[in-house]
C-alpha cells in the first residue's frame, strides 16, 4: 500500500487556506464558548445590530443561513433577552429582528474575544503581512460572490 500524497495535498492554496480557517474557527469557538455564546449566535447578533431592525428572511438571506437554522438560533437569542421579534412596520407579515441593550452589551464582549483569538491566529505575521493577507483574502472571496 503507497502512502497518500500529503505533500501534494499540504502544498494546495485550498488545503492550506482550509487548515488556516479551521484553526481560526477553533480558536474563535474557544474564545465565544468563554462569553457562553456559539459562533452562528455571534454571527447573528452581529448581523442584527447592523442591519436592525431586519426582517428575519432577509437577515437569513444577509448572512447565509438555512431559515430552519436561523430560526433555532433567534429562539435561542431571544430566549437569553439579546433579539426581539416583532411585526416589522414595512410589512406586518414579516418579523423584524434587534438586538436589546442585554445583546449588544455581549456582542460587545464578544467581538473582543473574537478579535484577540485573530490576534493569536495571525500572531507569526507582522502588521504589514497581516494587511497583505487581508488584502488577498478580500480579492480571493470576492470572485466566489
Amino acid at each position: 500500500m503507497s502512502e497518500a500524497p500529503l505533500p501534494a495535498i499540504r502544498s494546495l492554496p485550498s488545503w492550506l487556506l482550509g487548515r488556516a480557517a479551521a484553526r481560526g474557527r477553533a480558536l474563535v469557538t474557544e474564545a465565544l464558548a468563554g462569553e457562553d455564546m456559539r459562533m452562528w449566535h455571534h454571527v447573528v447578533l452581529s448581523a442584527v445590530r447592523d442591519l436592525a431592525p431586519v426582517a428575519q428572511a432577509d437577515l437569513g438571506r444577509g448572512i447565509r443561513l438555512d431559515p430552519k437554522d436561523l430560526v433555532g438560533v433567534l429562539n435561542d437569542l431571544q430566549a437569553a433577552g439579546l433579539v426581539v421579534r416583532e411585526p416589522d412596520p414595512k410589512d406586518r407579515r414579516k418579523n423584524a429582528v434587534s438586538l436589546t441593550e442585554q445583546g449588544a452589551r455581549l456582542l460587545k464582549r464578544c467581538e473582543k474575544a473574537a478579535r484577540a483569538a485573530n490576534d493569536e491566529l495571525l500572531a507569526p505575521l507582522s502588521a504589514a503581512e497581516r494587511g497583505q493577507l487581508m488584502e488577498m483574502l478580500l480579492r480571493i472571496s470576492a470572485t466566489a460572490e
